[in-house]
């Protein structure tokens, strides 16, 4: 007899399960910690991110974000099954310290993963997601500027990246920071200001400066007002002021080219410190500032172009990069330009 009315009850889902064990890649940035986790031929079986993963400024916090991307990535899958694990952190040195790695070490078995974290530095990972090749350059320049040696996927020496009270020349702290000193220039010379200044001067101060004061003539409280405006936040936030001087690169403001051409003469010096005119390795860019769209990485690439030799990549998605190099950890032989492409550059 037929049950008439009666609703099937719906079949089982068959999730399939790729055979052999899965790597895992992570990419820890300032503001936001991502996770891939990818069966052996590069095909992507789990994603996580979470917040800023950055160990130095916010260990705790970073720590905590970690773990929640993790769980979310090895959402559906045992984390007995992967087998191994590289991770790129931003500000990684501060993983050296006990403390910090303790609390990064709790996150990782927290969520069940038995098999060890490699730890490496964003250069690396900047690299491995700019090519398949082993050996070359790399050169990041965002908030901050480095450059690095990499051989074999490790990094064996670097120039500049000392922070910006001592270095990262030609970053986008850097930019900020001169534009900054541009306008301070103009109005201690009492020259007249065009669109940086301008651009400079409505970020810095919203409400507008201070009004010419009577008991002060010959001294501009605009100028003080910025002094005061700029020394009251956290050094790094000088570096957002970097739009700035694109938007006022792109109008034709005469002091934003200069900045824009000094920027890339800077980072292309650093990279001369590590890598001779004759190298024919690979050199990958990475970071805003050092972007394909960006004014400084287009004065860059062709500064690059005439001083070096070899192919200039762009770097793609790092925490994909992470997960390649974490192939060739599992195998070497798994590392492979298909996997590299499959996993550095999804087909969207």
């Amino acid at each position: 007899m037929t049950n008439v009315g009666l609703v099937p009850e719906p079949a089982q889902k068959v999730v399939s399960r790729p055979a052999g064990p899965l790597v895992l890649g992570g990419d820890l940035g300032g503001t936001s910690t991502r996770i891939l986790i990818a069966s052996h031929d590069g095909t992507v079986v789990g994603r996580g991110s979470a917040g800023g993963g950055n160990p130095t400024s916010h260990p705790a916090s970073a720590a905590a974000a970690l773990g929640q991307a993790l769980r979310q990535a090895l959402a559906g899958i045992d984390p007995a099954t992967v087998g191994a694990a590289v991770i790129g952190a931003a500000g990684g040195s501060a993983l050296t310290k006990p403390e910090v790695r303790a609390q990064f070490d709790a996150a990782w078995s927290g969520v069940g993963l038995t098999c060890r974290a490699d730890y490496i530095g964003d250069l690396e990972v900047a690299f491995a997601s700019g090519t398949s090749e082993p050996d070359g350059t790399v050169l990041i320049a965002g908030t901050g500027s480095a450059a690095g040696t990499v051989v074999d996927h490790r990094l064996t020496r670097t120039a500049d990246g000392h922070g910006w009270l001592l270095g990262d020349d030609g970053s986008g702290f850097w930019l900020g920071r001169e534009a900054v000193r541009s306008v301070l220039r103009a109005l201690d010379l009492g020259e007249s200001t065009g669109p940086l200044a301008t651009a400079v001067i409505a970020a810095l101060l919203p409400d507008g400066g201070g009004a010419p004061s009577p008991e002060r003539p010959g001294f501009s409280p605009l100028r003080d007002d910025l002094v005061r405006a700029a020394n009251s936040q956290p050094p790094v936030m000088l570096a957002a002021l970097a739009r700035t001087v694109v938007t006022a690169y792109d109008a034709g403001d005469a002091t934003a080219q200069a900045l824009v051409k000094r920027a890339a003469e800077l980072l292309t010096e650093t990279v001369s410190r590590i890598r001779s005119a004759d190298d024919t390795r690979p050199l990958v860019l990475a970071g805003s500032v050092a972007g394909e769209n960006s004014p400084v990485g287009q004065a860059l690439r062709k500064a690059i172009h005439d001083r070096f030799a070899g192919e200039v990549r762009t770097a793609r998605d790092g925490v994909g990069g992470a997960t390649w190099l974490a192939l060739s950890t599992l195998n070497p032989t798994l590392a492979t330009p298909t996997s590299h492409t499959k996993l550095t550059q999804p087909s969207t």
